[in-house]
């Protein structure tokens, strides 16, 4: 089972999303609070779900949020991140590449999101 894990610094709170096997599936923005850190992994549990997939690699690809975005970085590598419904980022993803790991991490993210665990470090 996954695990959200809150860590804070001397900028505020953040969160990693952790799979099964201990490896980071996405990370948060950071928040000002505690709080705001709960709020955001609810909004992950929520949206990750819900959210369609807009493959920002191919022509034609679109759909409204929530949604996971798949795009490819100034270094070639395949990147998501996921957009809750007003259109704010709340999880990216790290780089892989080739697309098929994108698309595994965004299932991953599926998969765990719902159920993990909340630890503060």
């Amino acid at each position: 089972m996954g695990k959200f894990v809150m860590r804070t610094n001397d900028k505020g709170v953040r969160f990693v999303l952790r799979a099964g096997n201990g490896q980071v599936i996405g990370v948060s923005e950071t928040y000002s609070s505690e709080t705001a850190c709960q709020n955001g992994i609810e909004s992950v549990r929520k949206n990750a779900v819900a959210a369609g997939l807009e493959d920002q690699t191919q022509e034609g690809s679109s759909c409204k949020n929530p949604k996971f975005e798949v795009y490819k970085d100034k270094a070639g590598e395949f990147r998501f991140r996921l957009k809750a419904a007003n259109g704010e980022i709340i999880l990216t993803g790290e780089g892989y590449k080739a697309k098929a790991g994108c698309l595994k991490g965004i299932d991953s993210i599926r998969r765990n999101a719902p159920d993990a665990a909340v630890i503060a470090e």
